[in-house]
C-alpha cells in the first residue's frame, strides 16, 4: 500500500491483529527484511513494515537526512491516526526511531537495534569503507552515513518511553556508542546479543520477532 505524507509517497505493507507495530529497515534496505519476523509477529500484532524514503518501493529521493525519516514515520502514524504504538527501528531505522520518539506521544514502547548518534558511533573500518565506496558510487545513502547522525546524548532525555536498546557483540557500532544511548535514554534497558553481528538476527530471520514478543507481550510492554 502506498500513502502521501511530507511531498513524498511511502510504501508500507500490513499484517495481522493487535497493537500497531511500526518495523523499518536499515539502510539501503527495504521492508522485506522482516518478512520471516513479520510470520512470527502477526499473531501478537498488526504490523506496519515501511520502506522509508527513498527506499524499497517508496518515492526516489535525491537527498536524506534522518530528520525528514522521523518526520516520515511521525505523519505516517497521523495520517492513519496509530495509537500506543510500538516502535522497532534497525540501524537507520532505529536512529529514526530515536528521533520519532522525542516527539511523538502515539510511541508508547521503543525497541531499536544496532543504532549510533554519532558518526563516530561506527567502528573505524566501517567508517573508512562507507567512505571509500561512497567516493566511488556517489549514492547520497552513503553520504548519509558518512555526514549523519549528530545528535546529542543529552537530547535522548526526550524519549520517555519504555526502550529496550540492542546490538551485536559483533556489530559495526561501538559497544560504547550503544550503552551511551541506552544510558541517556531514562529507564532504558540494554541487550548485548553474543556472537551476533550488525544484522545476523533481524535480516531474514526470526530471532528478533522472539526478542519483541518477549518485551512487548510478556514484559512490561504487554497491551491487554
Amino acid at each position: 500500500m502506498y500513502i502521501g505524507i511530507n511531498g513524498t509517497q511511502l510504501y508500507y505493507e500490513k499484517t495481522g491483529h493487535g497493537r500497531p507495530l511500526i518495523m523499518v529497515h536499515g539502510n539501503s534496505e527495504d521492508h522485506t527484511i522482516f518478512e520471516e519476523a513479520v510470520d512470527v509477529l502477526k499473531a501478537h500484532f498488526t504490523c506496519y513494515t515501511v520502506d522509508s524514503r527513498g527506499h524499497g518501493q517508496s518515492a526516489p529521493c535525491r537527498e536524506f537526512h534522518y530528520a525528514d525519516m522521523a518526520q516520515d514515520m511521525i505523519a505516517f502514524m497521523t495520517e492513519l491516526d496509530l495509537r500506543d504504538v510500538a516502535f522497532y527501528g534497525f540501524s537507520d531505522g532505529g536512529i529514526i526511531g530515536l528521533l520519532a520518539a522525542m516527539e511523538s506521544d502515539r510511541i508508547t514502547h521503543l525497541v531499536v537495534s544496532g543504532a549510533n548518534i554519532t558518526t563516530k558511533g561506527c567502528k573505524t573500518w566501517f567508517r573508512l569503507f562507507v567512505k571509500g565506496l561512497g567516493r566511488i558510487k556517489k549514492d547520497p545513502l552513503f553520504e548519509l552515513m558518512e555526514k549523519e547522525p549528530n545528535i546529542p546524548a543529552e537530547d535522548l532525555a526526550a524519549v520517555t518511553v519504555p526502550t529496550l536498546v540492542i546490538a551485536g557483540s559483533r556489530d559495526i557500532i561501538r559497544e560504547d556508542e550503544t550503552k551511551l544511548i541506552a544510558k541517556s535514554i531514562p529507564h532504558a534497558k540494554l541487550m548485548i546479543l553474543k556472537g551476533e553481528g550488525h544484522g545476523s538476527y533481524i535480516v531474514h530471520s526470526t530471532k528478533i520477532a522472539d526478542i519483541l514478543i518477549k518485551e512487548l507481550v510478556q514484559g512490561n510492554g504487554e497491551r491487554k
